[in-house]
This record gives C-alpha cells, sequence and structure tokens, in this order.
C-alpha cells in the first residue's frame, strides 16, 4: 500500500502539490490522472525520495523508500525510461541494477523476455526506439518481483499491441495482489485499465473513487426510460423535474421515452415502482472516462489553448455548399 498524509511541495510561491492524502491499496489498478502541471509526477518523486515534502509524508508499507535497503525487491517504479546510458546495452542496464540489489542474474534474461527484448538485449540501448525504451523501463520496474509497481506513462511511444500489452500486464500484477500506481494520459485505455482513480488538479486532490462510480455520477451520464402508457411516463417524469438538480428530455419527441440526467437507473426504478407504474425499458448509458475527466478538471487546466478561430469569410461573399465525389 502506499499512503500519502497530507503531502505537500512548494518551489518558492508555486505550490506544485498541496496537501494530499490518499491509500493507494493493493489487488488493484490506481489510475493517477490530471492536467499538465497538475503535480502527478512531483508526487511519484517524492513517493520515491527523489523530491523531499515541504510538508507531510509519503510511505510504501508503513516506511520511507529512502530507508529501503533493496528498495528495486519492494517498489518497481518507471519514470523515466531514458533515465539510463545510452551506451549500456539493455542486459547490461538490468545486471547493474540486479547486482546492487542482491538478485540473481538470471532474473534479467526473465524480465527481458516478459517485455519482449531478449533478442535485442545486448543492443546499445541508445539506438532503440521510444517504445523499446518504455519497454526496458518496466523490465527494470518488474527486475526484483516487487509488491508494489509506480509507472509514469508507461504506454507512451507504444503501438498498439504494445499498449495492450501493457494493460493486461498491470491488470495481471495487482490480480497477484500487488499495488499498482499507474499515471496515462491516454483517457480510452486508463478506462480499459484502472479499477480505481485518483484526480489532481493545481495539486489538489479532485477525486479519489471507482471508476465505475466516476463514470455513473458524471453529468454526461444518463438513462433511458420508456413505458407503455404516455400518462404513467408524464406523472412519472414530473416527480423527477421536482428535483432541479435532476434533467428530463423527450428524444426525438418520442411520448412514450425519456432522457434522465441526475438519478441512477435503480433510483428511478425505485421511484416507479412505489408510483405504480410499469416500466419497458430502464437502461443507462454511462459516461466516457474523458467526459467525466473533462468536467472535473474543467476549472484546473493550468496550460490550456485557445479555441480554433472560426473561418472568415469575406464580406459579399455566400457561403455555398458542396458535395465530395
Amino acid at each position: 500500500m502506499i499512503t500519502l498524509r497530507g503531502l505537500t511541495k512548494r518551489y518558492g510561491d508555486t505550490v506544485a502539490v498541496d496537501g494530499l492524502t490518499l491509500d493507494v491499496e493493493e489487488g488493484r489498478v490506481t489510475g493517477f490522472l490530471g492536467p499538465n502541471g497538475a503535480g502527478k509526477s512531483t508526487t511519484m518523486r517524492m513517493i520515491l525520495g527523489l523530491d523531499r515534502p515541504t510538508a507531510g509524508r509519503a510511505l510504501i508499507d508503513g516506511r520511507p523508500y529512502a530507508s529501503m535497503r533493496h528498495p528495486v525487491r519492494e517498489v518497481g517504479a518507471l519514470l523515466d525510461a531514458k533515465a539510463l546510458h545510452p551506451a549500456r546495452s539493455a542486459r547490461s542496464h538490468l545486471i547493474a541494477q540486479a547486482r546492487s540489489n542482491g538478485i540473481p542474474v538470471r532474473r534479467v534474461d526473465e524480465v527481458l523476455e516478459t517485455v519482449g527484448l531478449a533478442k535485442v538485449a545486448r543492443r546499445r540501448a541508445g539506438a532503440f526506439s521510444l517504445g523499446m525504451y518504455q519497454r526496458l523501463g518496466i523490465a527494470g520496474a518488474l527486475l526484483g518481483d516487487p509488491p508494489v509497481l509506480i509507472l509514469d506513462e508507461p504506454v507512451n511511444g507504444l503501438d498498439p499491441d504494445g499498449v495492450r500489452w501493457v494493460r493486461e500486464l498491470v491488470r495481471a500484477q495487482a490480480a497477484q495482489g500487488r499495488t499498482v500506481f499507474l499515471s496515462s494520459h491516454l483517457m480510452s485505455e486508463m478506462q480499459l485499465t484502472a479499477d480505481r482513480l485518483v484526480v489532481i488538479g493545481r495539486g489538489r486532490l479532485l477525486a479519489d473513487t471507482p471508476m465505475a462510480d466516476l463514470l455513473a455520477t458524471s453529468a454526461s451520464a444518463s438513462v433511458r426510460v420508456r413505458t407503455a402508457d404516455p400518462a404513467d411516463l408524464s406523472a412519472l417524469a414530473g416527480r423527477l423535474r421536482a428535483d432541479e438538480r435532476v434533467t428530463v428530455e423527450s428524444p426525438g419527441g418520442g411520448r412514450n421515452e425519456i432522457v434522465v440526467r441526475g438519478r441512477t437507473a435503480a433510483e428511478i426504478g425505485d421511484l416507479a415502482h412505489r408510483l405504480g407504474i410499469p416500466l419497458h425499458q430502464l437502461h443507462s448509458v454511462s459516461a466516457s472516462l474523458e467526459q467525466a475527466y473533462m468536467e472535473l478538471t474543467e476549472g484546473s487546466v493550468e496550460y490550456g489553448a485557445a479555441a480554433s478561430p472560426r473561418p472568415r469569410v469575406p464580406v459579399g461573399s455566400v457561403p455555398t455548399a458542396t458535395t465530395e465525389g
């Protein structure tokens, strides 16, 4: 388990991380999200003892990282895949890590096989592509067979097959009882990979919640409801509209169907049951992680680009429709 209590980092007047308190538990993949500059990398560096907190503490299984005698056997980390000597081969790089942490050299060959680099193990790392660097970094994180994995953007530079491989790898590690703390900007991939999400913005905690709960409570989530009798539907819609937090729409002007936002399917079903209204359809439509994330971080984006300007139409000209083909 990773434990953060009041974790804070200041650089002069800039607060990079602001009082983070959370637990990253074993047996699940915890996704770590936030806009650029939100403090994700700084948080991971403090967990690994690379940056000293201004206040608070970061513990791994109840201990600071700096107190570990053989850290590679207790925590596997990937922060910067290119942080190695480019003249060393992949195998030599991992052997140096193994020997400094009392790990048998045969384990080096095992992890190289696991990440798909066995055939290029003796090639200079400086000639590697970004995807190969990432695989070598993951090999280093797995080297000591540690109970905790901390991975910062591990799928960056990987092709679709590599992205899927990382997803399956980290989920398998969590299924074996390990703690997996993973950051990524690929929302669709994070939605497939993570069980729980930690979201920060401007260094502050915005959410610490199961993936399913975040998607279900998003403003973009909805429930489609259908009844046989339009009068029943009207009565149900009226009761739902009594709550100002709930929106009710009629798709396509239909008389027997509504779309509800702000209430779960279970809550709507319970209300219909109390009113004695039979339902023919009650279907939840979850938001995507991208939609939920954008809602959550809307006020926390530090480096936002300006909206694209609309095309200018010369004065006196009349736009005309064109047909392709």
